[in-house]
């Protein structure tokens, strides 16, 4: 069923509004934080935020203000690499990555030229992160073109902004999952025709990273690349010692694994690099001076014993950085406990992670990575409606912690240590409400007989800035 499309309706939330509108490890006036504030939408997109008080004066009377104090109102949370067809494979044990992969992924992946497979894993999928929160990802899907058909499909349906490609891969896995240098180009360029720029749809080429990729495929796919400049790239560059050291047996003139993808172009803006755990100073050089993205996965990374992500260091090179679940390696759909996870990652490394930076991360940050920092991630006049409702109170334990709370920043860092899916109240796509906490919300908007909706008061105590 196509839900009806009712972004053409003014709307408005109430709540304690925060958002960034710079990057706070830079700026120490980044955090924007309203008491009580109103986002207005209409036509899916911001057309108003600010105080309560003088914005509720305007409004008229038919537009339904859903209240949720004294929630938190966030712009939703962006997650810039994860991969659908392994939502069950996560939590397997006992692997590093490229037995992971072999062992788990591939047969996995191998039953998604079922469109019927592929449609049911698109739902859940969707589901999920709507649940936690998440209402822009960038999806990787497998060498089947039905997995790309029923993964936007879904989100087309939702109305939601997502990035999502075909994997190409054309040696090393097994034959069920293999294309070919043309297949993988032409299946990737009619997918391309058929779905990018459609709604809120945008496609990426998505190699799958270098060992599954012959030279042959990696010159289709940077040919692809030149002829859509505008598209995003995924892949994974630098995870597993292992892999590097494949890498450098697959293509022995590389002087690292980086110079894989840069001689095939594709080391650019908007390419999405997973992982980066092992590079040396040339390759973040390399990533940096073409304004590459670094993609921060904190439980895959944790979980396979790949290595521990250099923040300061990929900072410093001024790459821009991602923070991501990569569902399935990663054991969380919840950006909140990937942030967790992000803090405890730099602290072995000597490194910190404050609530404003993580939280920017999950939002404006990820969007800057994305290259989408002028539709997405913050609360302002232009932008889309998307946002996600947080109650710091959700659970006997956060309510226990925030009752010592005394400063919004500490707030923010439990609620990232604490939370989950739980304290997700509600979550709005292109200004309609797409998931509320005790399950799917209607398609429909709240009633207009309901002028004021609101949501149930959070047994957490409301902390100042």
């Amino acid at each position: 069923m196509t839900l009806p499309d009712l972004t053409s309706r003014k709307t408005a939330l109430r709540g304690r509004l925060l958002w960034f509108d710079a990057d706070p490890a830079v700026s120490a006036k980044a955090a924007r934080f309203i008491e009580d504030g109103i986002v207005v939408a209409e036509n899916g997109v911001i057309t108003e935020v600010g105080e309560a008080a003088p914005i509720l004066k305007r409004l008229s009377g038919d537009v339904v203000v859903s209240d949720h104090r004294p929630h938190l109102i966030l712009p939703g949370f962006i997650d810039p690499h994860l991969h659908m067809p392994q939502t069950q494979v996560i939590g397997s044990y006992g692997a590093e990555l490229m037995e992971w992969l072999a062992k788990y992924t591939f047969p996995e992946e191998s039953r998604y030229g079922d469109p019927a497979v592929a449609q049911e894993a698109a739902v859940f999928l969707v589901d999920e992160l709507l649940r936690c929160g998440t209402t822009t990802a960038a999806v990787y899907c497998t060498t089947h073109p039905e997995s790309v058909d029923a993964f936007f499909t879904e989100a087309e349906r939702r109305h939601l902004r997502m990035i999502a490609g075909k994997v190409m891969m054309d040696r090393n896995a097994p034959p069920a999952l293999l294309d070919t240098a043309e297949t993988g180009y032409a299946q990737s360029k009619a997918l391309i025709a058929k779905w990018h720029g459609r709604g809120r749809l945008a496609y990426a080429i998505s190699p799958r990273f270098a060992p599954t990729s012959s030279e042959a495929q990696l010159t289709a796919t940077g040919v692809l690349a030149s002829e859509h400049p505008d598209l995003h790239i995924q892949t994974h560059l630098s995870e597993n010692h292992g892999e590097i050291a494949f890498v450098r047996e697959l293509f022995p003139w590389s002087k690292d694994y980086t110079e894989v993808y840069e001689r095939h172009g594709l080391v650019r803006e908007k390419a999405l690099f997973g992982h980066c755990l092992h590079l040396s100073e040339r390759e973040r050089t390399a990533l940096g001076d073409r304004d590459a993205s670094a993609i921060f996965c904190p439980t895959s990374n944790l979980f396979l014993g790949s290595g521990l992500f250099d923040l300061a260091a990929i900072r410093g090179a001024g790459i821009r950085v991602g923070l991501a679940t990569d569902i399935g390696g990663g054991t969380s759909y919840s950006m909140l406990q990937t942030a967790a996870e992000a803090y405890k990652v730099l602290a072995m490394n000597g490194q910190t992670l404050t609530a404003y930076d993580a939280f920017h991360m999950m939002t404006a940050g990820n969007a800057h990575a994305l290259g989408l920092e002028e539709r997405i991630g913050r609360l302002a006049s232009g932008f889309d409606a998307d946002m996600v409702v947080l109650d710091s109170g959700a659970t006997p334990a956060l309510r226990r912690r925030m009752a010592r709370a005394e400063t919004l920043p500490e707030e923010l860092f439990v609620l990232m240590t604490m939370g989950d899916d739980r304290s997700v109240v509600a979550t709005y796509a292109a200004g309609r409400r797409v998931h509320e906490r005790q399950g799917l919300a209607s398609p429909s908007i709240s009633p207009p007989t309901e002028n004021v909706v609101r949501s149930s008061p959070s047994a957490a105590r409301q902390s100042a800035q």
